[in-house]
C-alpha cells in the first residue's frame, strides 16, 4: 500500500514507525521545504502545494493541525487517533476542553494508578499514541488528552468522554467558532448508551457537545469539599477539573483514600501556574500553556494578592472581554509584549487597566516585572497567546521566563 504521512508533525516519527512496514511504501509529504529529524532513509516529498496532489496514494495520513480540506487525494484521508480508537483493545478515557485538558487527564491517571489499574497516558500530553499501541492490554485504562485537531475526523468516540469548558481558540486555524465546536464534538458524536459523557454544565458549549451523546450523562462541577484538601495545585478552576476527573473515575474508583492518594500526588505540570521562586517578597508563577484568555483569567483569579501579568504572542482570535473586566477590578497590572502587544495595550486603555508595553525579549520583560513589583506582590507569565511569534513552542517561552527568573537578585 503506499501511503502520505502529510505533515511531519509532533507525531510525525510515531506514524512512520508504524506504518512503515514491510508491503508499505510511505512518504513523508510536508509543504516546508526543509524538515529535520527525519528518520533515516526516508522518501519525501516537499514543497509549496504538495498536499494537493495526492491522488497517487491510497491511504493519507493527516497530522494534528492540518486542516482536512488541504489534502486532495483519490485515497482515504485517515489519522493516527482514528487508527488507534480503531486498534485499542482497552476503554478510552477521552479529555477535551479549551483549557484544563492536561490537568484533568493528569488527575485521571493518578487516581486510577491509585487504584492499581495499568493507566497509558497518550495525546497531547503523553506518549504518541501508536508508539503506546502495542503494549495496551484489553484490562488496562487509556486516558487520551485531545485536541480539536485530532477530534477534527475521528470517526469512534472513547468509552468516558470528558468535554472541560468551550471558549474561542484556534481561529487562526478553523474557519469559525462553529467548526471548532464541531470538531470537538466529536468526542461525543458516536458515543453510545453504554459509554459516560462527563460535561460542565455552567459551560453552554459543553453542554452543547454533551447533547450530542447518547451516553450517560454526569455534569460537574459539583462539591468535593472531602477532597479539596488533598489537591496540591491552586486555584479555583483547578477544583473544578478534580471535579471532572472524580466523574471520570466514577466507574473505575470508589474508594474515598484512592481518590485523595490520587489527588495528593499530583503537584502540577510543568508551566501550569507552576511556583518558580520568591525574590524581594515577590512571587514568580510560570503559567506558559496559558494560550487563551479564558486561561490567564483563571490564573488571575487564583491569587488574592496584587498581580502582575506578563501577557502576549502570537494572537489567535479570542475574547479578552472577561480577563480584561478582571483586570479592571483594581489589583492586576499588566505588562505587554510579543506580537500581538499593542493590541492589549489597546485594549486595557479601553477597560481602564494599567500596561505597560515592553519591546524586548523575555528577559527584558521579566526585569520590567522586577522593577514594577513590590512586596508581597505576584508575577504571573500567563501570556493568553501562541509562543511562536518569539518562541519555539510555549515550554520555550516558559524556559526563559524560570531561566530570567533565576538570575534576578534579590535584594
Amino acid at each position: 500500500m503506499k501511503i502520505a504521512l502529510a505533515g511531519f508533525g509532533l507525531e510525525g516519527k510515531a506514524s512512520y514507525d508504524y506504518w512503515n512496514t514491510p508491503g508499505n511504501e510511505v512518504v513523508i509529504v510536508d509543504e516546508r521545504e526543509q524538515l529535520e529529524d527525519l528518520p533515516p532513509g526516508a522518501k519525501t516529498l516537499l514543497g509549496s502545494g504538495v498536499l494537493s496532489g495526492l491522488a497517487g496514494f491510497d491511504l493519507v495520513i493527516r497530522t494534528p493541525g492540518l486542516r482536512p480540506d488541504k489534502i486532495i487525494t483519490t485515497g482515504k484521508i485517515w489519522s493516527s487517533t482514528n487508527e488507534f480508537f480503531l486498534k485499542c483493545p482497552a476503554p478510552i478515557i477521552g479529555v477535551t476542553g479549551t483549557k484544563g485538558k492536561g490537568t484533568t487527564s493528569s488527575l485521571i491517571t493518578n487516581m486510577l494508578r491509585a487504584a492499581g489499574r495499568t493507566v497509558h497516558l497518550v495525546g497531547n500530553i503523553g506518549t504518541p499514541s501508536l508508539t503506546e499501541l502495542g503494549k495496551i492490554q484489553s484490562d488496562d485504562v487509556v486516558v487520551f488528552e485531545l485536541s480539536s485537531f485530532q477530534l477534527w475526523d475521528l470517526e469512534k468516540s472513547p468509552h468516558v468522554a470528558v468535554v472541560l469548558g468551550i471558549e474561542p481558540d484556534h481561529q487562526d486555524v478553523h474557519t469559525s467558532m462553529e467548526e471548532y465546536v464541531e470538531a470537538k464534538g466529536n468526542i461525543a458524536r458516536y458515543q453510545t448508551e453504554d459509554d459516560i459523557i462527563v460535561f460542565n454544565d455552567t459551560n453552554d458549549l459543553s453542554k452543547k457537545i454533551a447533547g450530542y451523546s447518547k451516553a450517560k450523562p454526569e455534569p460537574y462541577p459539583f462539591a468535593i469539599d472531602d477532597l479539596k484538601s488533598a489537591l496540591q495545585i491552586p486555584g479555583e478552576h483547578n477544583v473544578e477539573n478534580a471535579s471532572a476527573a472524580v466523574a471520570a473515575v466514577k466507574e473505575y474508583v470508589t474508594d474515598p483514600a484512592l481518590l485523595r492518594e490520587g489527588l495528593s500526588a499530583f503537584t502540577g505540570l510543568p508551566h501550569r501556574l507552576k511556583f518558580v521562586r520568591e525574590v524581594g517578597r515577590v512571587q514568580y508563577y510560570d503559567d506558559s500553556i496559558a494560550t487563551t484568555a479564558g486561561s490567564a483569567l483563571a490564573a488571575v483569579r487564583s491569587f488574592t494578592q496584587p498581580k502582575l501579568i506578563l501577557l502576549g504572542g502570537h494572537e489567535k482570535g479570542g475574547d479578552y472581554t472577561e480577563l480584561m473586566k478582571e483586570c479592571a477590578k483594581g489589583n492586576v497590572r499588566i505588562i505587554a509584549y510579543g506580537a500581538n502587544r499593542h493590541m492589549l495595550k489597546q485594549l486595557s486603555e479601553e477597560y481602564g487597566v494599567l500596561c505597560d508595553v515592553n519591546n524586548g525579549d523575555m528577559s527584558a520583560v521579566v526585569a520590567a516585572a522586577a522593577a514594577r513589583a513590590r512586596p508581597g506582590d505576584i508575577v504571573i507569565l500567563s501570556p493568553a497567546a501562541a509562543s511562536f511569534d518569539m518562541f519555539k513552542n510555549y515550554a520555550d517561552r516558559g524556559n526563559q521566563f524560570i531561566t530570567a527568573v533565576g538570575r534576578l537578585k534579590a535584594e
